[in-house]
């Protein structure tokens, strides 16, 4: 596609974007036709600064296409990463190697005893939150 075809394309879809967005700024107020302004002009900023161009070419291009594949498999390890750190993290693993070493057990950070107003642990199967929740109600003699 040349330059001049693409520019065009993109400056009826702009045009038209705008028309809609005055439409929608008369029914619905300022806040939402300013919204579809600024959106109906993304096209035209994209093929002004040659963006529109990329698109094109990705749309027939093979190996443009396998960078895409490429990038998005980044990012789903990436993701499966963070995830699987989040899940170490939470259940409290992290050392490996020095948990077996110690028996298994791990020596409380801090003071060793429990608060007055802790929350005792979860029903088996339950939510610590909700356990949380429950003391409150309790507390304030609500069943």
């Amino acid at each position: 596609m040349t330059d001049e075809a693409i520019f065009a394309i993109s400056l009826g879809v702009t045009l038209l974007g705008l028309v809609i967005s005055w439409g929608v700024y008369r029914r619905r107020g300022a806040g939402t036709g300013l919204r579809g302004a600024a959106l109906s002009l993304v096209p035209l900023a994209a093929a002004m600064t040659g963006v529109t161009e990329f698109f094109v070419d990705l749309a027939f291009s093979p190996v443009k296409w396998a960078g895409v594949a490429v990038a998005g498999l980044a990012v789903v390890l990436y993701m499966a990463s963070g995830a699987m750190m989040s899940r170490r993290a939470a259940s409290g693993g992290g050392g490996g190697g020095t948990q077996a070493a110690e028996g298994g057990r791990r020596k409380p950070a801090g003071r060793s005893g429990k608060k007055k107003d802790a929350v005792e642990g979860p029903a088996p199967g339950g939510d610590p939150e909700m356990a949380e929740i429950e003391k409150i109600l309790r507390d304030r003699g609500i069943s």
